[in-house]
């Protein structure tokens, strides 16, 4: 039988190898896969396929959490330690109003520096008691005399609905009275348990008070002493950059402080001598409440100011609350297109829409304490970011100025008397006088040449 021949052997077929296509050198190429067909796909680094923008916005995004997350703590910290904190920030502010006349002691009457700060707080303490004590007087003697007079204006008010443009009937004044009681009934309790809880506050009120009184004393007397010896805590390299920065927010602050007194205490008296023109009660009363309100820049004013519009329409009717109004809105010109101007420098001066939106986001989060402080806080902090990139506001500090002992539209080079100041704001007003025509690159130049001017001033 003839034998059948042996298969041949079967080798195994070679397994084909994929190739690896080489990054392309083109840098415009894309990052991802390779140009290649569906069977030569090789993935790159997934680093490398991040594209740089997106890479940027990510280190952008998780530094701005850990910021967020920071100022929260500071924010709930602060929340617990009120007690302390709002009493040393009130001392700061008057501390900044209060400086130039302790200046004036130690430095021209040659008072020690503890004797000038006792004499300053001691002043201020006498006044403010005074007015307290002025107005508390005219408020027992004149309430009586103010509800005899509301009732008669209630009736003008009353009579002035039914017989005005509004036609309101005997029906429905009826209603909305019947409305106003029921709402009082209904929130007694809660008014009640609010004034329980303020009269139970009333220790924490006084010692806040204490503690204002003696940091404004140690401030006068030592701030500066205070303040070196925090920053050489600091490392050597930082010191430097860090202390003047400060002596720049100072003037800031010190020249805000005295800026709002003064338009305060204006608004305040013109406003109280048209409501005694009016013939209006509890003038004292009505001027410090004007007074104290007027530091809430452009809110806090007109707020306050509202209460003299309110207590002549319901003694002397609705003609005089339109009378009353249009002393407040002309007060109110006066100040913002006369006083501001001529008190603050423009180089502590904020825009009028960072006010109204630092007043409404600080009453949001602490109340009427951050309506008080945010226009302060943000106008330190624009000025040390400024000089800290490169913008020195005042640079009569950098000649030998005194943080304490001069204006701050002196070491601003505001009031020299050189005219190249000036020139240069109407330079800059004229060429941003048109709508769209403001650029990054125009500011630059402009903050440049201001600094220049500043500088020969």
């Amino acid at each position: 039988m003839a034998r059948l021949p042996r298969p041949a052997r079967r080798t195994p077929a070679a397994v084909p190898t994929r190739k690896t296509i080489p990054a392309a050198t083109d840098p415009s190429a894309s990052p991802g896969w390779s140009d290649t067909s569906g069977a030569d796909l090789v993935p790159r680094d997934a680093e490398a396929a991040i594209p740089h923008e997106l890479k940027v916005a990510a280190a952008y995004s998780w530094r701005f959490i850990v910021v967020g997350i920071a100022l929260w703590g500071l924010m709930q910290i602060l929340s617990a330690t009120t007690t302390v904190v709002i009493p040393i920030a009130v001392a700061l502010l008057l501390t900044g109003l209060l400086m130039p006349f302790a200046v004036f002691l130690n430095h021209r009457l040659a008072f020690p520096r503890h004797a000038a700060a006792a004499v300053t707080v001691l002043i201020f303490m006498a006044v403010v008691i005074g007015l307290l004590s002025l107005a508390g007087s005219q408020l027992i003697s004149g309430v009586p005399k103010l509800v005899d007079q509301a009732g008669l204006g209630m009736d003008q008010v009353t009579r002035w609905l039914q017989d005005g443009p509004l036609h309101i009937g005997d029906a429905q004044m009826t209603e909305y009275l019947d409305a106003g009681r029921t709402w009082l009934k209904e929130h007694g309790q809660n008014l009640s348990t609010g004034a329980l809880r303020a009269s139970g506050t009333a220790t924490e009120f006084l010692a806040g008070i204490l503690i204002t009184l003696i940091s404004t004393f140690f401030f006068l007397a030592e701030g500066d002493r205070i303040w070196s010896w925090m920053v050489r805590l600091l490392p050597g390299m930082y010191q430097e950059r860090v202390h003047e920065g400060f002596r720049r927010g100072w003037v800031t602050l010190g020249s805000y402080a005295k800026t709002q007194c003064i338009v305060a205490a204006v608004d305040a008296v013109f406003i109280a001598i048209g409501a005694g023109i009016l013939g209006l009660p509890l003038l004292i009363p009505m001027g410090l409440i004007i007074f104290f309100g007027s530091f809430i820049p452009i809110v806090g004013a007109v707020i306050s100011a509202s209460l003299a519009v309110l207590v002549a329409l319901f003694v002397k009717g609705p003609v005089a609350a339109l009378i009353m109004l249009g002393i407040i809105l002309l007060v109110q010109q006066v100040e913002g297109h006369i006083l501001q101007p001529v008190l603050m420098s423009k180089a502590v001066a904020l825009h009028p829409l960072a006010v109204i939106l630092g007043v409404g986001l600080g009453s949001f989060l602490l109340g009427m304490v951050g309506a008080l402080f945010s226009v302060p806080f943000m106008a330190v902090v624009n000025t040390v970011m400024s000089y800290w990139a490169g913008h020195d506001n005042f640079p009569g500090l950098a000649q030998g100025g005194s943080a304490v002992g001069m204006s701050a539209k002196d070491l601003a080079g505001e009031s020299s008397g050189d005219d190249d100041v000036p020139e240069e704001e109407d330079r800059q007003e004229d060429q941003t006088r048109k709508i769209g025509s403001v650029t990054p690159m125009m500011l630059a130049e402009q903050s440049e040449r201001m600094a220049a001017a500043r500088r020969r001033a």
